[in-house]
């Protein structure tokens, strides 16, 4: 737009605009008139916890027994090495009858009656009735080859001299050792777990790992496929038998690493393609020996163990020991560091899921042992329905993490924001025999959202990710339950305080009446209510849609009120919901959602004829000392004028205003300036009245706003002048104040301050005119004082000089124009007329 088309659009501010999306000259002016009258506040503070521990002192759930335990005790035998078997179904019954095999040399052969020979027909029809009833009793739903079947059959009923073996080891072997091909070595003393799990192996018929159904690796092949995989088993088995050899003795007086062991484990299963989900002969063998770890006292020992059975997918109760260890291993900081390069928080390389049965060709496995995003993995892959305590620890976990600056940065390179919306959107969506659960895993897991909100490259995600409008679900999923609300009022009170994060919180559906809903549900937890508050009053701020929209919603006044009533202190009545210094913070933030509403003129007036917000605020002052209280005196005395500046609309602040008047002269007498300024401005609103001007005049009021003008300051002098501005209407007070020198000190501010800031010295310069009768024959200024002003008014008056060197262009020229030049030039012909 050339410079004549905007000289035409600021100078024209009644006529049609030009464009929609341009505001004129008196809406930039109003806009910055309205800013100055918003007010700000402190956020809330939360003290950081001195020890890592799951719920603080301070949550509903700090004593109470159904949640999780915090402190618990892990062990080898905690663990269930049939990890890969499914339930069994009904055992069998041992057998009575016990098949007598006449061997040769047996002198109780002689004693038995001879018996016809069976006819092979019959034998094969009852051998084919037995294989059916065992069919049925163990649920098998594949049978192996006949052949082989009928050759394994003869080998037991004919063994060799050197194929012997026990009746109990000729079925299944203990350690799920192979046959053939594999040397026996004899295990570690097994643990009573692991024997109750080889007995029930035994009493089946079969090994634990042949009866999981799903999809198995080529170690578990048959015909071709089994040279290939034995020759891979080769590698792991006596990666195994070091590891166990390991595990029988002290790990640090062994001669090998058992770390290093389990990387190179770790390599040789994911070369094998035994990772993932997958299902193989050798995985109860695998796993026994990784649990045997456990009970060595080595976090970074632990932590390889940990990756390798969430490499393998372990599930139900090992999957929840294996978040149990890793949640132990993150309550002490010291071992930080081992979360830092390892893919429990991961690497990018390979990432098994449950539809992949190895790894993808041309994929090359690293040496490098950390490598998934195994924590972040099993928010999104597992079911609180059905391993709920699990993915609860796992939250946890993420919690103590992310008070680390370290952690938190690689938690972002994982993506973890998008891990944690699809996590919660989940939880929300949990049926409702299992809310508890889920509301435990939100209290972890919106306290690692509020550690990440502190980080600014984290922000920026919260908004991109929708992480923000996400949590207004979770609020309105778990409203009833305070640790759940008290986090995300954390995390909305944090990221309140930056325009795209406000920006987007405003745009979700229904917030403002949700944080009412929640303002009146849980209107005596302090810590929550202060922080909906304080949020509320960023979100009203700058935002007059906010405004709009907060004060539409149907409890809105009156849940504000009710709250400030609760808060209130009152010596008669019963002490309010918190001590005295959280019911100050409270009522703090909430006079200032008061005061930043009132800046729209619907809600203002309407709020201005409240008589039970305008009586909370009068007696907020008369309880309150600005030495004792001073934040929230300030914000009250803000409040009230803003309410007063719709005082001619509002009967109900007619009648009150000598009694507010009595209550700004205490915060005029005061030492604080912030005190001072507000009372000047509500002196200022109230002073358009008569029986306000009299009252400033009998107590000497008058005399302390001219003493303001030697500040020289902006704001200060600008009060001071509104307050003057209305004095000097009326004549006897015009003498008054001349003799307190008020003229020549306002011609002063308007040369010292007036240049640039032009809404100031139109003020001024209303001051002067009032001051000197208008056009009347009043001359309060000397000869010389007369000269200077008529020299500064011709300086300001040329339009050229006075818009020089001024940034704003727009702004300046625009406050010239509509506010000093019309002023100033009046005053400029009457003085020059009273000086000739």
């Amino acid at each position: 737009m050339g410079s004549t088309e905007r000289k035409y659009e600021l100078c024209g501010p009644f006529l049609p605009r030009r464009h929609p999306s341009l505001k004129t000259s008196a809406e930039i002016v109003g806009d910055a008139r309205r800013i100055l009258r918003a007010q700000s506040t402190q956020r809330p503070y939360t003290p950081r916890d001195a020890h890592r521990q799951l719920f603080a002192r301070n949550s509903v759930r700090a004593d109470h027994s159904s949640r999780p335990s915090s402190t618990f005790s892990l062990h080898a035998q905690n663990f269930d090495v049939g990890d890969s078997r499914p339930s069994s179904g009904t055992r069998l019954s041992p057998l009575e009858h016990k098949t007598k095999i006449a061997v040769p040399g047996n002198d109780d052969v002689s004693k038995s009656s001879p018996k016809p020979p069976t006819d092979p027909l019959d034998a094969k029809r009852s051998l084919v009735r037995t294989r059916a009833r065992l069919l049925k009793a163990t649920s098998l739903t594949k049978l192996p080859p006949l052949a082989a079947h009928a050759d394994a059959s003869q080998e037991r009923l004919h063994p060799g001299p050197a194929k012997k073996l026990p009746p109990a080891q000729a079925f299944v072997s203990g350690d799920h050792k192979e046959l053939s091909g594999v040397p026996h070595v004899t295990a570690p003393r097994r643990s009573q777990s692991e024997s109750r799990l080889s007995q029930s192996s035994v009493d089946s018929g079969l090994g634990s790992s042949e009866c999981r159904a799903g999809p198995r690796t080529d170690l578990c092949g048959s015909g071709k496929n089994n040279t290939s995989a034995d020759s891979r088993w080769d590698t792991i088995a006596p990666l195994l038998q070091r590891l166990k050899a390991a595990a029988a003795g002290s790990c640090e007086g062994s001669p090998e690493n058992p770390c290093d062991l389990c990387v190179a484990l770790y390599d040789a299963l994911a070369a094998s393609g035994m990772l993932g989900p997958h299902r193989s002969k050798r995985r109860s063998s695998i796993l026994r020996t990784l649990f045997q770890l456990i009970d060595h006292n080595s976090p970074p020992l632990h932590m390889r163990v940990a990756e390798l059975c969430l490499a393998l997918h372990v599930s139900g109760n090992n999957l929840l020991n294996i978040c149990k260890l890793i949640f132990q291993i993150s309550r002490s900081e010291a071992n930080d560091v081992l979360f830092q390069n390892n893919s429990v928080l991961g690497e990018h390389c390979l990432v098994i899921t449950k539809h992949q049965k190895a790894a993808p060709r041309g994929c090359q496995v690293r040496t490098v042992f950390f490598r998934l995003d195994s924590l972040l993995g099993l928010l999104l892959r597992e079911d609180a329905s059905v391993c709920g305590e699990a993915l609860f620890y796992c939250a946890g976990t993420l919690k103590f993490l992310s008070g680390n600056a370290a952690v938190v940065r690689l938690l972002l390179d994982k993506n973890c924001m998008s891990a944690a919306h699809d996590f919660i959107r989940k939880l929300c969506r949990v049926d409702d025999a299992h809310v508890t659960i889920a509301g435990h895993i939100l209290v972890q897991m919106t306290a690692a959202l509020r550690n990440l909100a502190d980080h600014p490259e984290a922000r920026p995600l919260f908004v991109s990710r929708s992480v923000i409008s996400e949590l207004c679900a979770v609020l309105r999923c778990h409203r009833q339950d305070q640790d759940v609300c008290t986090n995300v009022s954390r995390i909305y009170s944090k990221l309140s305080s930056y325009a795209e994060c406000r920006l987007a919180l405003a745009q979700t559906p229904d917030c403002y009446q949700l944080f009412l809903e929640l303002l009146s549900k849980h209107h005596q937890k302090q810590d929550l209510v202060v922080r909906l508050l304080f949020t509320l009053g960023n979100l009203t701020a700058e935002s007059d849609e906010a405004r709009h929209r907060l004060f539409r919603c149907e409890p809105s006044a009156g849940t504000l009120l009710r709250l400030y009533d609760d808060y209130q202190p009152r010596e008669e009545d019963s002490p309010p919901p918190a001590s005295a210094r959280e019911a100050e913070d409270v009522l703090v933030k909430l006079v200032r959602v008061l005061a930043n509403v009132c800046i729209r003129e619907d809600v203002g007036a309407a709020l201005a004829g409240n008589a039970t917000c305008v009586q909370l605020l009068m007696e907020t002052l008369e309880l309150r000392s600005v030495e004792v209280c001073e934040e929230l005196t300030v914000n009250v005395a803000a409040a009230i004028n803003n309410l007063t500046f719709y005082h001619k609309e509002s009967a109900v602040l007619e009648r009150s205003q000598l009694a507010i008047a009595r209550l700004m002269l205490k915060l005029v007498l005061s030492s604080n300036m912030a005190a001072m300024l507000e009372a000047t401005r509500v002196y200022g609103n109230l002073s358009q009245s008569k029986d306000v001007r009299d009252f400033i005049m009998q107590n000497k009021v008058h005399r302390f706003v001219v003493t303001l003008l030697d500040s020289k300051n902006p704001d200060v002098c600008f009060s001071a002048c509104g307050v003057l501005t209305n004095l000097a209407l009326d004549p006897p007070n015009r003498a008054s104040l001349s003799l307190e020198g008020a003229t020549t000190k306002l011609t002063d501010c308007l040369r010292d301050l007036g240049a640039g800031d032009w809404q100031l010295s139109a003020q001024l310069c209303q001051a002067l005119w009032n001051m000197s009768g208008g056009d009347g024959p009043e001359k309060l200024l000397e000869a010389q004082d007369s000269e200077s002003l008529l020299e500064i008014l011709t300086s300001y008056l040329d339009e050229d000089k006075a818009l020089k060197w001024t940034e704003n262009e727009d702004y300046h020229r625009a406050s010239w124009e509509l506010e000093f030049f019309p002023v100033a030039q009046k005053l400029y012909h009457s003085w020059s007329v009273k000086c000739e």
